[in-house]
């Protein structure tokens, strides 16, 4: 980190080359252009859910700490939204119906590694709340239209109602990342855990589009 480079532009740097090819895998691209089924949308949603009810479990846990507690904000918390927008997809029974793949599971198990240690734990955060914050409301725009949801029933995982300013909150968000200020030692953890990360969400979607033919629509 040079002496004018704050920990959170840090991140980003270090990050932006996976969070490209995050979004060039196939199945993004062919969501982005509207090509998904609505069952193919619903099989990422499914697989979100996992990965948010072991992040946000750790967030419960790390609530009272002093590095990590300032990042675990109600919210943010996706879980109630993820499970309405399940069941809008997949019906009243939609727990039976899902089941997390292997990335997945590989994912969730690092979660749950990592949940008492408050820079992983904001490692794995800050990748997923700032994506659904940014790029997340290209994906909520498009699966509105491409799905004809209403009043964001099936998309409302995107939506933070709790957030009236999300660029304002994306610049708090990026304070408290600088206002940790870790030793040159953790910073390199936390910023080697979130490499890790972006790699770990980029598995989960390259395994659903190995099941890309049968989800494209004309």
């Amino acid at each position: 980190m040079t002496a004018t480079e704050t920990f959170a532009e840090r991140l980003k740097k270090a990050t932006w080359r996976d969070h490209e090819e995050a979004e060039q895998t196939a199945f993004l691209e062919a969501l982005m252009a509207g090509r998904v089924s609505r069952e193919g949308y619903a099989e990422m949603v499914a697989q979100h859910y996992f990965a948010y009810v072991a992040l946000e479990e750790a967030g419960r846990a790390l609530a009272g700490d002093p590095v990590a507690g300032p990042f675990v904000t109600p919210e943010l918390e996706r879980v109630p939204a993820l499970e309405a927008d399940l069941e809008e997809l997949y019906g009243e029974n939609w727990r039976d119906e899902i089941t997390p793949s292997k990335p997945t599971l590989t994912y969730v198990a690092r979660i749950n590694q990592i949940a008492e240690w408050p820079g992983g734990f904001i490692a794995h955060h800050y990748t997923r709340y700032l994506g659904d914050l940014s790029g997340g409301q290209v994906i909520r725009k498009v699966a509105e239209r491409a799905y004809r949801f209403g009043d964001a029933a099936g998309a409302r995982f995107y939506l933070f109602s709790g957030i009236p300013d999300l660029k304002a909150f994306k610049a708090a968000y990026r304070d408290r990342l600088d206002a940790l200020a870790p030793d040159e030692v953790e910073a390199r953890r936390i910023v080697s855990e979130t490499v890790l990360a972006y790699q770990l969400n980029t598995e989960v979607i390259v395994e659903i589009g190995k099941r890309l033919p049968e989800y494209l629509v004309a």
